[in-house]
């Protein structure tokens, strides 16, 4: 069977070359007559792939030297908790930006830890939108602050860096991450699940400034605290070593093809492709705001909803599958990452026209 066009919000396709060379390399690593799988992490052969994929994601992504990155499991969800116990340091509140349902999931464990502030919040128009920096009310006593740069399931992205003066800023960045280019030094914590544009489920990416490490929640987990991690090299439990030798094969590719910088052309091609399509449309819409429209994932509806069986039916005939919309909001959603080719879009955007000719 053909591969097909994978629109997952997650776990979301891979590169095609990335797979085939893992497929190559499976059994046998590099000649060590082993696979990567079978490996002790802390064997010479696995410990120069995680050395060589955090210096290919330091390059790629221009990580300061006095940020660590820790490759961590749990997924981001654990990463809720894992900012308040570590980032807190003594203070009682920290703020954050409710733009969607992981924004509210990483709010209500923050609230297990100290007071939140809802700096704004989108919740009045059904999170189609990111309110702007002027309508945010900021606390300069927060610990820090945090939002979430891409709402997987709503589809809206914030473009622009907020501005937080002394306060640590906090990024939730999994679905978007290694998209675009991101200024790290204006952040003092980034975060990421892999499973969208860096590897398979199981890793999770923390890149924080060595400054807000130490001061820990009393009581905190010895597994949710940072410096531990730190000061083992990501190995004081086994990692995942198998996502973190894929992501490294990732990191490589998206080298070889031009960097970030590459990544964001190709990336916003294809979905101004999408959007172009959806604006032309009077069966199909976009729910969210212009300037907020992610590059990534993006949701839109039919006309007449009782269509939507017959829409994802005949995605499928044409090879392309998870167009289904997220559970709490309906409609479709097509998750565009890195490895989606602009053919993929294509085929989409084609039998989005047809169906239109033939139920409009």
């Amino acid at each position: 069977m053909e591969r097909i066009f994978n629109f997952s919000a997650g776990p979301a396709t891979l590169p095609l070359e990335v797979l085939e060379l893992a497929r190559d390399e499976l059994v046998n690593w590099r000649g060590c007559g082993m696979s990567v799988m079978e490996m002790s992490h802390r064997g010479k052969e696995y410990m120069s792939i995680q050395a060589e994929a955090e210096a290919d994601l330091r390059e790629l992504m221009g990580i300061p030297a006095n940020y660590k990155v820790l490759f961590l499991q749990g997924g981001a969800s654990s990463q809720f908790a894992m900012v308040p116990m570590n980032l807190l340091r003594g203070k009682a509140s920290a703020d954050y930006l409710n733009t969607g349902e992981w924004s509210k999931k990483a709010i209500k464990e923050a609230k297990k830890y100290g007071q939140v502030n809802v700096v704004a919040s989108s919740e009045d128009k059904n999170f189609s939108y990111a309110p702007t920096q002027d309508a945010w009310t900021l606390d300069s006593n927060a610990a820090y602050v945090h939002y979430t740069s891409n709402e997987t399931i709503g589809g809206v992205e914030i473009f622009w860096t907020p501005k937080t003066g002394d306060v640590p800023l906090v990024a939730d960045m999994s679905s978007h991450i290694l998209s675009r280019p991101i200024d790290v030094a204006k952040y003092g914590l980034i975060y990421f699940g892999a499973q969208k544009n860096v590897g398979p489920a199981g890793l999770t990416i923390v890149i924080v400034r060595d400054d807000l490490l130490g001061q820990t929640v009393k009581g905190t987990p010895t597994m949710f605290d940072y410096t531990i991690h730190v000061d083992n090299d990501s190995m004081y439990n086994t990692p995942p070593t198998y996502a973190i030798y894929i992501a490294g094969l990732v990191f490589k590719m998206l080298k070889a093809k031009g960097g970030l910088a590459a990544m964001e052309i190709a990336n916003r091609a294809k979905a101004q492709l999408l959007y172009d399509a959806l604006d032309a449309s009077s069966f199909f819409a976009s729910p969210v705001a212009r300037e907020n429209r992610s590059l990534m994932n993006i949701p839109f509806t039919l006309k007449d909803a009782a269509l939507d069986d017959e829409f994802l039916k005949a995605a499928k005939a044409r090879g392309m599958v998870q167009l289904k919309g997220h559970r709490s909001v309906g409609g479709m959603r097509a998750s565009i990452y890195n490895a989606m080719p602009i053919t993929g879009v294509q085929t989409l955007v084609d039998l989005m026209k047809d169906f239109e000719k033939q139920h409009g």
